[in-house]
């Protein structure tokens, strides 16, 4: 995928080299008539780390995410990815944003070739570079034998791996992934933040991620922030939040209990895929 994604070659910056933040929230609010969802959230994020925003169901998660990608405006605060503004140059931001939702955004009724076909006329990839492209990022996939095959045939791995490919087919700086691994098996699981870790770490894209799977979380984000009823409860690297709790072999599910009083829980196919996410997105 040499095209598509450079590989980031990190070799003259010093890893005590601070590196540029490529998004930053100041404030950022959203309200729904008088509840509040997000409240005052204030976060930055450097450029090329995995970075997690981690809450119980109804914390405000998906809200903070569909607000940086510009599908839904804040009331108050203010946000910056890759210096653009999100308010007044929400055109600008999308082009160097990709995007996977927890609803389901793949056809069932189109193969994956197709999908993925839609996609790159949205980013207007010239007609001539677009079967090689797509050729190219399901190979980085590892679709390339379900190429021609309906989606509704793959499992739900595919299907989140398919979804990952419509979301950087135009090589973009940022990838919001929002509950990437919901509903899926833990092989499935496991092989979709294989590809996100590649991605991060091979291409220098910046990840910007919700999860309730913990453990995956611990293990991949370099740093996050715990969100409870719209607002922000704590943030660090989780080697830091961890230590922070002073009990041995904690974990990050202890530094959640700890902060929220709450835990989070924990082989499917295109229907059962679909039913998930839609019960995920009900609740936040």
């Amino acid at each position: 995928m040499t095209r598509l994604i450079g590989k980031a070659d990190r070799s003259e910056t010093p890893a005590s080299t601070p590196k540029p933040i490529i998004l930053e929230t100041q404030g950022l609010t959203r309200h729904f008539g008088k509840v509040t969802a997000v409240n005052n959230i204030s976060i930055s994020v450097e450029e090329g780390e995995i970075f997690g925003l981690l809450g119980p169901n109804g914390a405000g998660k998906s809200t903070v995410i569909k607000m940086l990608t510009t599908l839904l405006p804040a009331s108050a605060g203010k946000a910056t990815l890759a210096g653009y503004d999100i308010t007044h140059q929400s055109m600008a931001v999308r082009r160097v944003i990709g995007y996977v939702p927890q609803a389901l955004s793949a056809d069932g009724s189109l193969t994956g070739y197709e999908n993925l076909l839609i996609f790159a006329k949205l980013y207007e990839i010239p007609s001539k570079h677009r079967e090689r492209y797509i050729k190219e990022i399901l190979a980085f996939m590892g679709l390339a034998d379900a190429t021609h095959r309906l989606v509704r045939n793959y499992s739900g791995g595919m299907i989140r791996k398919l979804e990952i490919a419509q979301s950087i087919l135009h090589q973009p700086q940022i990838l919001f992934l929002d509950e990437p691994t919901v509903g899926l098996d833990p092989l499935a699981r496991t092989q979709v933040w294989q590809l996100v870790q590649k991605l991060c770490t091979d291409f220098g894209t910046t990840i910007f991620l919700t999860t309730h799977f913990l453990e995956e979380a611990d293990n991949l984000c370099d740093r996050v922030v715990i969100m409870q009823r719209g607002e922000e409860i704590t943030k660090g690297t989780p080697k830091d939040l961890k230590a922070s709790l002073d009990k041995p072999n904690a974990t990050l599910d202890d530094v959640f209990i700890h902060y929220t009083g709450d835990q989070l829980v924990s082989g499917v196919n295109y229907r059962d895929t679909a039913r998930t996410r839609r019960t995920a997105q009900r609740l936040g």
